[in-house]
């Protein structure tokens, strides 16, 4: 079944860059999901085509009518049941969402749908949210002008966990972030560039040994940059080879420094 994204933004020319780029886009033209946007001044009764007021209380900034964005999400909902959608989501993208990670994206994917709400201005009515939204998912703890870009990502992201859209089948699941590792070092022709040269290892032929060195840089990786990821991945379980690779990389990134130094 197709994957059905649909996307409630101010401005739906925005998406083109989803739609008409890149393996996102190969994948939308080949039907392997749909992005269908709604522009909540189309539902507006006002000439003005009003979507937003002033808050309640006072304060800078606009905050965006919950009326407008209701009849959205309802038609988007609509659409979805005439595409055989069950199982979908209406997802917020806010700061104040949780964090989005790869165990999130997963979550996503196995759904056939999601309801997409980019907000702007100083957010939604809250009513909005208590009444139509399951889940709230931010991209980072920083602030953007609106929701659009992280939509963006997380489509995405979901895109990527979708048969058929990546050209190779392994290419997700050797991605940064899915053993709760970040990627290994990467290297094509030429082998000398600079005066810096590809690992032996890499030209040997050795599947296994190959294997074997990019599970350790992923591992050296994580530790020198992300120790937070190698902590939850310990805490999930780690093997006796991947525990063996780890205390390698510390012992030969320990006496690297120490020449160094």
């Amino acid at each position: 079944m197709t994957f059905e994204f649909d996307v409630i933004t101010l401005f739906p020319e925005m998406f083109d860059c989803i739609t008409k780029y890149g393996v996102t886009g190969r994948a939308e033209k080949n039907n392997l999901y749909n992005l269908h946007t709604w522009d909540p001044r189309d539902f507006t009764k006002d000439t003005r085509r009003t979507v937003d007021d002033r808050p309640f209380g006072g304060g800078p900034g606009m905050v965006m009518l919950a009326q407008p964005l209701e009849k959205c999400v309802t038609a988007a909902k609509i659409r979805q049941e005439k595409c055989g959608v069950s199982d979908t989501r209406v997802v917020y993208l806010t700061p104040q969402g949780r964090t989005l990670d790869h165990k999130l994206v997963k979550e996503f994917s196995r759904l056939s749908g999601l309801i997409l709400i980019s907000g702007r201005y100083e957010g939604l009515d809250e009513r909005l949210i208590k009444q139509q939204v399951q889940d709230e998912v931010s991209i980072g703890d920083y602030v953007l002008s609106g929701g659009e870009l992280p939509v963006m990502v997380l489509i995405d992201c979901i895109a990527r966990q979708i048969p058929g859209v990546l050209g190779d089948p392994e290419s997700a699941s050797q991605d940064s972030f899915v053993d709760e590792l970040l990627d290994c070092p990467h290297y094509t022709r030429p082998e000398s560039y600079l005066g810096n040269v590809v690992p032996n290892v890499l030209l040997s032929g050795d599947h296994d040994k190959i294997r074997r060195w990019r599970l350790q840089q992923s591992l050296g990786r994580t530790w020198l940059r992300r120790p937070d990821l190698l902590k939850s991945k310990i805490e999930q379980g780690i093997t006796i080879e991947e525990k063996e690779l780890l205390e390698e990389f510390k012992i030969a990134y320990g006496a690297n420094k120490n020449k160094v130094n």
